[in-house]
């Protein structure tokens, strides 16, 4: 029911030997029977970069860096994905988390899922941090 904005996000002092970001939001309390959720999921940041800005996730990439990549969330496409938990249930937990990437770029083939996405970021992840929001509908 809101605009769909994705949020500004911020991050420092990354791990020694950093040569990119991937930035992953999840809700592991979505009613999927247990794989939760994905939101967004930005994968190829430049090792320059400190954050993105407000309204980053549109759908063509058009607001992200160059050479920066979106995976498809479970909303079926790329770019940002809003909190939209069901009416009247518990709060959810929205994970933001910015990984440190020991490579500058992950090659995905086109289409890859986010599990394949979220497998290959940690695999290839020098450090992590994340932030978690919680949000509800009450109507």
């Amino acid at each position: 029911t809101g605009e769909n904005v994705s949020p500004a996000l911020e991050w420092k002092n990354p791990p020694p030997g950093t040569k990119s970001f991937a930035v992953l939001v999840h809700d592991p309390d979505a009613p999927t029977g247990g794989s939760g959720w994905w939101h967004w999921l930005v994968i190829n940041l430049p090792a320059s970069a400190s954050g993105l800005p407000l309204a980053a996730g549109k759908a063509d990439g058009s607001a992200l860096p160059a050479g920066a990549v979106q995976i498809n969330t479970d909303f079926g496409g790329p770019g940002w994905g809003g909190p939209c938990p069901p009416v009247g249930d518990k709060a959810h937990r929205y994970r933001f988390t910015v990984y440190a990437m020991k490579l500058e770029k992950l090659e995905l083939p086109a289409g890859a899922s986010a599990a394949l996405a979220g497998f290959m970021v940690n695999a290839n992840s020098l450090g992590k941090a994340t932030l978690t929001g919680l949000y509800a509908r009450s109507k």
